[in-house]
C-alpha cells in the first residue's frame, strides 16, 4: 500500500514529510502548510507509523480532549502493533533475546513520569503516565517497574513476537554479540501535542537499539535527552541512536534554542550540529529532532537523510508527499 493511500484511510488531515539532513539537500519544494496554530489542535510525530498513530490521537484532539490524553492514546497504537519492530510488542530484542522497553511522559505543567528497563508489559507509555500520576517519583527502572505495573492492573505480556524471535535468532549466527549501530535501527515514536486550550503534552517510547547489550537504555525515557516540553515555548521528541542525543541533552536543547528566537527547524539543525561537532564520526549513526512550538509551527532536522514524520491539524483535509525531500 503505498503512503498516499495509507492517508486516504485514515480519513483525517495528515502528512508523512521529510525532515532536512546535515548531510542532504532539499530537491522537492512539496513543502507543507505551516501555519499559526490559534486555538487549533495540532498533532505531530516521527515516522511511517506515527500517521496511525496520529490518527489515535486525533480522536481525542477533534472533541476538545487534552493534548496529555491524546499523546498517550496516539503512541499506544505504536506499541500494540506486532509490525512495529522498534517500538512495544514485536520489538527487536536485546543480544540475549528479551524484550526490553522505554518510555516517557511529560505535560503542560511540567510533570513527567518515565519507565525505562521494563519487561513483559505492552504499553510502558501508560505505565510511565501512572508514575506520573500516582507517585512522587518521576521515573522507575526494571523489576520496580514491571511490579508497580502488575500491581496496578498492567498484565504480563510474551513482547517477543514469533517474527521477532526468528530475526533474533538469525542474526545470532553471525553477530559475534556486536551491537549494529546505524542509522535504520532506532525508529522511535516520539510525538508531540497542542489541544484547543493552547496547551501542549509529548510522548516518547521505544523497545531501544535492537541486540543491544543487556540493561542498555537509551535517551527515550530521559526527560530533557529524548522528550522535553515547556508550555511557555513548545517541546521536542529525538529518535535515533539514543547514547548521541544523552551526550547533548538533545530535546532540552532544541526547546532552549526555540526559547532563544529560533524556529523549530533552525533549533533543530543547531542540535544535530552540536552533536556533529561533539563526535568524531556519525557516519552510520543516525539521530532526527522534531520540535513544535506553541504558535503551532514545526520542523525537524536530522543528521542523515531519510527522517520522515506525520502531522494532523484541525482543519486540513488535504495530502502532500513531502515537506522536503532530501538525498
Amino acid at each position: 500500500m503505498s503512503r498516499r493511500s495509507f492517508l486516504k484511510i485514515l480519513g483525517i488531515g495528515g502528512l508523512a514529510g521529510f525532515a532536512k539532513s546535515a548531510f542532504g539537500f532539499p530537491t522537492a519544494t512539496d513543502k507543507a502548510p505551516n501555519f499559526d496554530n490559534k486555538g487549533k489542535a495540532i498533532v505531530i510525530s516521527t515516522w511511517n507509523h506515527g500517521l496511525a498513530a496520529n490518527k489515535e490521537a486525533w480522536t481525542i484532539l477533534k472533541d476538545g480532549g487534552k493534548a496529555l490524553d491524546a499523546v498517550e492514546k496516539g503512541v499506544r497504537d505504536s506499541e500494540s502493533d506486532p509490525e512495529n519492530t522498534t517500538v512495544g510488542l514485536g520489538g527487536t530484542p536485546d543480544r540475549d533475546g528479551n524484550v526490553t522497553l522505554d518510555a516517557c511522559i511529560m505535560d503542560e505543567n511540567g510533570r513527567a513520569g518515565s519507565v525505562a528497563f521494563l519487561q513483559h508489559i505492552e504499553n510502558p507509555i501508560s505505565v510511565a503516565r501512572m508514575v506520573m500520576d500516582k507517585t512522587p517519583h518521576v521515573m522507575l527502572v526494571g523489576d520496580g517497574a514491571l511490579r508497580f505495573a502488575l500491581e496496578n492492573g498492567f498484565k504480563k505480556t510474551n513482547l517477543l513476537t514469533e517474527a521477532s524471535k526468528k530475526r533474533w535468532e538469525e542474526w545470532k549466527k553471525t553477530a559475534k554479540y556486536e551491537t549494529p549501530i546505524n542509522i535504520e535501527n532506532h525508529d522511535t515514536i516520539g510525538m508531540l501535542a497542542i489541544d484547543k486550550d493552547g496547551n501542549i503534552s509529548g510522548a516518547c517510547t521505544t523497545s531501544g537499539l535492537g541486540y543491544k547489550m543487556h540493561g542498555r537504555v537509551g535517551d527515550s525515557p530521559i526527560i530533557g535527552a529524548g522528550l522535553y516540553v515547556d508550555n511557555e515555548v513548545g517541546g521536542a521528541v529525538a529518535t535515533g541512536l539514543g547514547e548521541l542525543v544523552m551526550r547533548t541533552c538533545g530535546s532540552f536543547l532544541v526547546v532552549e534554542n526555540m526559547r532563544r528566537g529560533m524556529s523549530p527547524e533552525k533549533a533543530c539543525k543547531a542540535a544535530v550540529e552540536r552533536i556533529i561537532a561533539k563526535h568524531k564520526s556519525v557516519e552510520d549513526m543516525q539521530v532526527g529532532f522534531l520540535a513544535l512550538r506553541k504558535d503551532g509551527k514545526y520542523g525537524g532536522y536530522s543528521i542523515h537523510d531519510g527522517f520522515d514524520y506525520a502531522l494532523t491539524y484541525e482543519g486540513y483535509h488535504g495530502m502532500t508527499k513531502t515537506a522536503f525531500m532530501v538525498k
